[in-house]
């Protein structure tokens, strides 16, 4: 973690680090990879946390907040970050982790290109919550999700792909992916006519 060496002090990316690996190692059998995916997870709440208190013209920032952050999440994170090329930060979290990120989603996203194979699911933090300018909810399943007030939020009612066919996979995909192209209208309008449903 010597990127945020200058950013953060030792002690708190040590305890970033330390919650990360109980968080994990709590929500799913992942101890064979327990070290990366922790590692993975650390870097995402660090650069969050300095997100939240960087220069006023960082970039939009998105986090998708789903049930297990292994289906509708995953996508709608994936289609922000490619139909915006990167000009809005993307993110999925689930309100508990799932173990990982389902077939059928790893599918149906790779038909755009968007490899998944070595995406995983990440349970929620206070890091990502805080440092996102707008937060979505996947629908009722999610539950209550304390947003912070001054954090814009929508709720997309979406069918979840988890455990469904490729062609439901694929149904769910193309609805979330016309709602991403209508936000990011909003959020990138430079890069509005990348922002096309995949229809």
């Amino acid at each position: 973690m010597e990127e945020f060496g200058d950013k953060q002090s030792r002690e708190t990316i040590e305890r970033v680090m330390e919650d990360s690996v109980a968080q994990l190692a709590g929500s799913a059998d992942v101890d064979d990879f327990i070290a990366t995916l922790a590692h993975r997870f650390t870097r995402e709440r660090l650069k969050a946390m300095g997100r939240a208190h960087g220069p006023e013209r960082a970039l939009p920032d998105v986090l998708f907040v789903g049930l297990g952050d292994s289906g509708r999440g995953q996508i709608a994170a994936a289609l922000v970050t490619l139909r915006s090329e990167g000009r809005v930060v993307a993110h999925s979290a689930g309100r508990s982790a799932a173990v990982q990120v389902d077939p059928a989603v790893v599918a149906v996203m790779q038909e755009l290109d968007v490899d998944l194979t070595e995406a995983y699911a990440k349970p929620l933090s206070t890091e990502v919550l805080d440092a996102a300018d707008v937060v979505v909810t996947m629908g009722r399943s999610v539950g209550s999700v304390e947003i912070p007030e001054t954090t814009r939020h929508l709720d997309w009612r979406v069918g979840d792909p988890t455990g469904t066919s490729i062609e439901e996979a694929r149904r769910v995909r193309e609805d979330i992916d016309r709602r991403v192209g209508e936000l990011l209208s909003e959020l990138d309008p430079a890069g509005a006519e990348q922002a096309t449903p995949s229809s």
